[in-house]
């Protein structure tokens, strides 16, 4: 591995960086001590630019290289961090409670803010360095928020860059998966209104309870039966909330959870046949159950040419052996995806030696990995913007 020298010299930094970030939490659209450090650390860096309050509590930043080329770069860092307890352990865990970066975006900053940094100091590229420190990534519509308040507009970018931490990998190991490489996502909420009784009579009810269970059962057939094996698709009931005593039969029950697609015509079918068994259901119960689909993710495609650079550039870094392109898709989404609808440019995994599975209360992020992912940001731009 040869990460940038520069970069490996002020490693320790970064981790102190990070790690703060990390004792610190902030859930999406909240990061206003995140972001204001981060505003305060690009400045101290000497970029020519930094534009806070951009999609609520995002930051903008530029950096121009030596030679006068109109090309643009964009890198992008998410900022949030998630509605869990810590249980990690670790000495800087979270003194915020019931807030974790249980997803690395307190990495993922510091990598960015990391090549920030380096760029801002040595320069070496023709033309544009566009850095977005994104907020609320975590299903809150983040990236669809900064878009609306004219990032691109304002900031125009020709490509852009994003990447994520994986514990499932071999340390340093860099994957890119041109095409569709993340599942786009829809959240459904699914009311079931019928009608409550004493425990002891049910006779005298309609069970949204029963009902709802026999309802959780038949959405498992849009998988099972109305999908094409050649299309993957994942439904997901993650929560079924109904009743509040013993003994009585509640009026309502709501059933919620996710559909993870790769083909739109795929989450169109998902939601019609969503609203259709709950239709058929409300009729032969005689209740009424209303469905609330909403689309949050959109599938996020990775521009074929720029997935080929993206991997050049970080096989510079970590070893021709260490990174590649994947055939693997995600079944897991990122609002990266929105930033690519409208500018081509690629998403990338990078590998590190923590054991524990991404949003899971114990979750560690190795620190290794902030220079790793500091410096492939930094020679994607000196690829990308060469001199002359």
């Amino acid at each position: 591995m040869s990460v940038i020298p520069k970069i490996e010299a002020f490693a320790a930094e970064l981790t102190e960086i990070r790690q703060d970030f990390h004792a610190h939490p902030e859930l999406g659209f909240e990061e206003v001590r995140t972001s204001g450090i981060v505003a305060e650390k690009l400045r101290a860096y000497g970029v020519d630019e930094v534009h806070e309050g951009l999609g609520g509590t995002g930051v903008v930043a530029l950096i121009k290289g030596q030679g006068g080329g109109n090309r643009r770069v964009g890198l992008r860092a998410d900022m949030d961090a998630l509605p869990i307890v810590e249980a990690s352990g670790v000495p800087y865990a979270s003194t915020n409670p019931g807030r974790m970066h249980a997803c690395g975006h307190d990495g993922h900053t510091t990598m960015l803010l990391g090549a920030a940094r380096y760029l801002a100091e040595t320069r070496d590229f023709d033309g544009t360095v566009v850095l977005i420190f994104q907020p609320a990534e975590e299903g809150l519509g983040g990236a669809r928020r900064m878009i609306a308040d004219g990032l691109f507009e304002k900031f125009p970018c020709d490509e852009i860059y994003g990447m994520h931490n994986d514990p499932n990998s071999e340390p340093g190991v860099v994957s890119v998966t041109p095409g569709p490489a993340m599942a786009g996502a829809s959240f459904f909420d699914i009311t079931v209104k019928g009608t409550g009784s004493h425990a002891a009579m049910p006779h005298q009810s309609k069970d949204p309870i029963v009902i709802g269970t026999s309802l959780v059962q038949q959405l498992q057939s849009v998988v099972s039966r109305n999908t094409p094996p050649t299309k993957p698709v994942v439904l997901s009931v993650t929560k079924f909330n109904a009743g509040s005593a013993y003994n009585v039969v509640p009026d309502t029950a709501t059933i919620s959870g996710t559909i993870r697609y790769f083909h739109d015509d795929v989450s169109e079918m998902a939601d019609a046949r969503i609203r259709e068994l709950c239709a058929g259901m409300a009729q032969a119960y005689g209740i009424e159950i209303t469905v609330e689909l909403r689309n949050v993710f959109d599938v996020l495609m990775n521009d074929a040419d720029l997935t080929t650079a993206y991997v050049a550039a970080a096989a510079d870094i970590v070893g021709e052996d260490m990174a590649a392109e994947s055939t693997e898709q995600a079944t897991g989404s990122e609002d990266f995806a929105d930033m690519l609808k409208v500018v081509p440019g690629a998403y990338c995994r990078v590998g590190h030696a923590g054991s524990v599975p991404l949003h899971n209360p114990a979750f560690v992020l190795d620190d290794a990995i902030l220079p790793v992912g500091a410096s492939i940001y930094a020679r994607i731009v000196e690829t990308r913007l060469p001199k002359g």
